[in-house]
């Protein structure tokens, strides 16, 4: 994974990123003119230190749907290379189609076979169109359903990665049937009989999450989100208002804490210290941990017992009675 030299500073992040730039000047100067300078280095770092704390510790939800959009944080091919070998990506709905928003193959995860699944964005404009911004095409969808139709026929678990604003919205996407493909994915995931391990690393958005979310275990990172539609969406319909993004992500909860609240999700996985885009490695390991202690309850359960699990996770999700009703903070 490549990183720019210069660093990509959210709003809530600049004075934070702005101090660190100090200290790193600080640092060259030093090295430059051999000139002491350990002591105002030290007590600068203890400013970043808790500013850093300050801030991440109090995070809104808009703020943690734009760390989930970082294009610094991992994408999908980035935890494939960290975390598997034997990697081999297999392209192609066998109708035609190839969509390159999705990706997915056979791979080795710590000397396990699985079968890999993701949506994968692009750091750069002509990344990003080249991956259509990481939205799924039917064809991708339907590149989805060939590869965990192979994965049950071979008993190999399968690891999704949910990282997309959404399912492609675009005419051609709904000539060829969109809303079916996503309904067909959905279908077929839960009638999968091999483990099922959905990890949500960045956005999770509407039916294009969902037709790989279907899983025994949906993970989500500490700063990704989960929503039925965008806060900018949102807005745009209740208050005809985009800039309205900020109130919206707050009355949707869309947040990491608030879908383990929701049992939307079964775990949040940490990230590293100012998010996972200021560390990726770590973060990529971090995943990589949770995967494993999921993979190693799941293994020994029969292929009727996989799909029961999962057939009752979802037959519980978000019961009434059992949310709280405190009105978010916007």
């Amino acid at each position: 994974m490549s990183q720019q030299s210069t660093p990509i500073a959210l709003e809530f992040e600049r004075p934070l990123i702005e101090l660190r730039c100090r200290i790193e000047d600080l640092r060259a100067i030093q090295a430059e003119n051999g000139v002491d300078l350990g002591t105002s280095i030290s007590q600068l770092e203890v400013q970043a230190d808790r500013l850093q704390e300050r801030i991440f510790t109090n995070l809104s939800a808009w703020q943690r749907t734009q760390l989930a959009r970082h294009p610094l944080r991992p994408y999908t091919l980035d935890f494939i290379r960290g975390l598997c070998t034997d990697w081999t990506e297999l392209s192609g709905d066998r109708a035609g189609y190839e969509d390159r928003a999705v990706v997915g193959g056979l791979a080795r995860f710590r000397g396990v076979p699985v079968l890999v699944v993701g949506h994968q964005k692009g750091r750069t404009t002509k990344e990003n169109l080249d991956r259509n911004f990481g939205m799924a095409r039917p064809d991708g969808l339907r590149k989805v359903l060939r590869l965990v139709k192979l994965a049950e026929d071979f008993g190999l678990p399968v690891l999704a990665f949910i990282d997309t604003p959404g399912a492609y919205p675009g005419v051609d996407a709904e000539e060829r049937g969109q809303a079916e493909a996503i309904a067909r994915s959905i279908q077929t995931f839960a009638r999968l009989h091999v483990p099922v391990i959905s990890v949500v690393v960045g956005e999770g958005g509407s039916g294009g999450a969902l037709a790989l979310g279907v899983a025994n275990r949906v993970l989500m990172m500490e700063n990704a989100v989960y929503s039925v539609i965008s806060p900018e969406g949102c807005a745009a319909i209740l208050w005809r208002d985009r800039a309205d993004a900020p109130k919206a992500a707050a009355a949707l909860r869309i947040t990491a804490p608030d879908c383990l609240q929701l049992g939307v999700a079964d775990e949040i996985i940490p990230e590293p210290p100012g998010g996972a885009h200021r560390d990726p490695t770590e973060a990529v390991a971090l995943v990589g941990d949770a995967i494993a202690r999921h993979l190693a309850e799941l293994s020994p359960l029969t292929p009727p017992d996989l799909r029961a699990d999962r057939r009752a996770r979802f037959r519980h999700l978000a019961q009434y009675g059992s949310v709280s009703k405190e009105t978010p903070h916007e």
